[in-house]
């Protein structure tokens, strides 16, 4: 590869010449710049990109700070590849940024950004807290978005999505349809997403007067192999269900097997309800019911506020999306009557 020097010797002009050119700061006469850019061409000379960055104070790049234990499924590779497709639309590249599994690592990786002088960054944070996530904010000079967290302070900064609405809803939906033995399969609880979806679970139960059972709440860790045990756990215990609700469609899937090898029909014995509509859920058997979280639209936005930030625009003052629930062939009627959907259960 070859030098600054060396296109400057070919350009006949100065490695100051050059790097101005390169930079778009201070004069050069277009027929230099022709010279130089010429010059370039014939050497294909690639300037090093964080030399590049500190002379304009831009990189054209965003990062997106993601923890490995997220990463790895159908939603976060539509979030990923959504936000990379959208980013190269408006002339930038994304960075992803390993956050790992705790609240320092998830600072290293913000702050590895900031190293590499992004024009701005998206946090999808797991361990920071909304407070230090404020303060964040408060302090970088560069745009900052959250993605899946609701905000006290910067409430334009950041994208969420109403989980514990769309568990209350979905919970509702079985409690409608006649069931009353709902079980639940945790996420980590170590997640934000986890914790709400649970709280929904239990409002609605509270909302209808239904006991919330804690032997009916079993801890699964997004895997369907996890969803598979819960169901294991379950079984083994005893306790009586007609409806089972899970975290995600993947522990949803552990968990249509492990009822299917203990001899449970789906619907027809165990309804059962996933969340993030994952692409192979419509072509289970049967066909897997689930929440659908607006993954895109939420990524879209994301994206349009950061490129917003850095044109000098506006934002929006709040940003909360809703899920939509998608009934398909494994939900089915309980064992007790139906009773009319509440409108104002919550």
């Amino acid at each position: 590869m070859s030098t600054m020097q060396e296109v400057a010797t070919k350009a006949g002009v100065s490695k100051a010449t050059v790097s101005r050119v390169l930079s778009g700061k201070g004069y050069v006469s277009q027929q230099t710049k022709d010279q130089v850019f010429k010059a370039i061409e014939e050497a294909g000379y690639r300037p090093n990109l964080l030399a590049r960055n500190l002379a304009t104070s831009k990189s054209m790049c965003i990062g997106l700070v993601v923890t490995n234990t997220l990463y790895n499924g159908p939603y976060f590779n539509e979030l990923i590849s959504q936000a990379a497709k959208k980013l190269d639309a408006c002339g930038r590249q994304l960075l992803l940024v390993d956050g790992k599994n705790s609240a320092d690592e998830e600072r290293a990786a913000i702050e590895f950004l900031r190293d590499l002088r992004c024009d701005g960054i998206i946090i999808y944070p797991r361990f920071l807290s909304g407070d230090e996530l404020d303060s964040i904010i408060d302090n970088d000079k560069k745009p900052v978005m959250v993605v899946n967290r609701k905000l006290r302070k910067h409430q334009s900064h950041c994208i969420f999505c109403d989980h514990k609405g769309s568990s209350f809803h979905a919970t509702e939906y079985l409690i409608n349809q006649g069931h009353r033995k709902i079980a639940f399969i945790t996420g980590s609880l170590d997640s934000p997403t986890a914790t709400e979806r649970l709280a929904g679970y239990k409002a609605a139960l509270t909302a209808y007067k239904l006991p919330v059972e804690e032997a009916l709440i079993v801890p699964g860790k997004w895997s369907p192999a996890s969803g598979a045990k819960a169901v294991e756990t379950l079984l083994q215990t005893g306790v009586s269900f007609s409806a089972l609700l899970a975290s995600n469609d993947e522990m949803a899937i552990g968990a249509m097997k492990a009822l299917s090898l203990a001899a449970l029909r789906v619907p027809e014995e165990v309804s059962l309800i996933g969340f993030d509509n994952i692409p192979t859920a419509p072509w289970l058997n049967p066909a897997l019911s689930s929440v659908k979280d607006p993954v895109s639209e939420m990524v879209n936005e994301v994206i349009a506020q950061i490129i917003s930030m850095l044109d000098g625009g506006t934002l929006v003052k709040e940003n909360g999306f809703v899920s939509e629930l998608i009934i398909r062939d494994s939900v089915s009627t309980g064992p007790f009557p139906l009773v009319p959907r509440a409108r104002e259960a919550r």
